[in-house]
């Protein structure tokens, strides 16, 4: 394929993704401009013209995203009437956004140059149910190792409330409550502490600064305003009492976190949630060698955990994985989930053929 086909398929298999995370107007910006973007603007040639993997690089969403924060601002009334579900007809769609792309060039262009950052609480809720998997398995007291924290809302996981199904955890006064749409038996409960979280991120986001807020409110879905409220709240309990994030690669922080002392029993966990899809192979391998390697000194007094919840885009669906050492250090999966945790099926997936993908959009841990 060329680069251009490459792009317009990554909008396709983005569309399809959003209609099955619940998102139908977002489905429809990426099916009106998988076949109606044109390089007649200049964002439009820098976007068709993308030489990296555009869906493990988010090419789509970058560029929503964009859209998005021009219609939060109040920059472009032609475009508030698109992403409010008000124009529909593919070809005025396509109007509307080629004229938008030619008048936003300055300020949309930025939008490109990095992966979209959502920081979304909600994941929250699919982290937790692999959390209680590890406490089950290894004991109750947890620390928390996170890569791609972005802004490190996922961080303050010890401070939510969820509902899982039925299976109750974390502070009944939390001002962010989780509870996912549940299918399936709940996860049985069992008691977890967890001493200590940690974080870190290629390009760490101050959540407390006002245009950080406005641009992680920008990758939140048109579709979703419950999503923007938690988002502020969450943002909220950050400026009550901030969480340990570092500006670090990902392999050389967990490496360095890996060799510090543990203590006995509590069991170290690396975290992360749709983060896989943006390390370059050479720090993903680091990681999994990391990983192997110290699982291979673990004890049942120094346990070691992984939970992921990263995405099966053929089928539309995150997954959530856990792994924990001393033992075989086998993957086992524990349920599938939405983008941002609307829902939650737990239990091993149904077998699905869902869509074809090109080689380099496929993420394997």
């Amino acid at each position: 394929m060329t680069n251009g086909e490459n792009v317009r398929e990554a909008f396709l298999i983005q569309e399809h993704y959003c209609a099955a995370m619940d998102a139908p107007i977002y489905a429809r910006i990426c099916a009106v401009l998988a076949r109606g973007l044109t390089p007649d603007s200049a964002v439009g040639a820098r976007v068709l013209g993308w030489t990296g993997e555009p869906t493990r690089d988010a090419v789509p969403l970058r560029l929503i995203g964009g859209l998005h924060a021009l219609v939060i601002a109040g920059q472009d009334d032609e475009l508030a009437t698109v992403f409010a579900g008000k124009v529909r007809e593919a070809a005025t769609i396509v109007g509307v956004l080629e004229r938008v792309l030619a008048r936003h060039e300055a300020a949309l262009m930025p939008w490109l140059d990095g992966p979209p950052q959502t920081n979304e609480p909600g994941r929250s809720a699919a982290l937790m149910t692999g959390l209680l998997e590890v406490a089950r398995t290894c004991g109750p007291r947890i620390e928390i190792l996170e890569i791609g924290s972005s802004a490190g809302l996922n961080l303050l996981i010890d401070r939510y409330r969820f509902d899982l199904g039925g299976t109750v955890v974390g502070p009944v006064d939390s001002p962010v409550r989780l509870k996912p749409d549940w299918s399936g038996a709940a996860p049985a409960p069992v008691e977890i502490e967890i001493v200590a979280t940690r974080g870190c991120d290629v390009a760490t986001m101050a959540a407390t600064d006002p245009a950080v807020e406005a641009r992680l409110a920008a990758y939140v879905w048109a579709e979703t305003p419950e999503r923007l409220a938690r988002l502020r709240a969450a943002i909220g309990m950050l400026r009550e009492r901030g969480v340990a994030l570092d500006r670090a690669d990902a392999a050389d922080w967990l490496e360095a976190r890996l060799a510090e002392p543990q203590a006995a029993g509590v069991t170290r966990v690396l975290m992360h949630s749709v983060v896989w899809q943006y390390l370059p192979e050479p720090v993903a391998e680091r990681i999994r060698v990391a990983m192997a390697a110290a699982g291979a000194w673990a004890t049942a007094e120094r346990p070691l955990g992984w939970v992921a919840m990263e995405p099966d885009r053929s089928l539309a669906q995150q997954v959530v994985r856990v792994r924990s050492w001393p033992g075989d250090g086998a993957w086992q999966v524990l349920a599938t989930a939405h983008a941002h945790a609307a829902w939650v099926k737990y239990g091993v997936p149904e077998a699905g053929a869902g869509i074809a993908l090109p080689a380099g959009a496929k993420i394997t841990v």
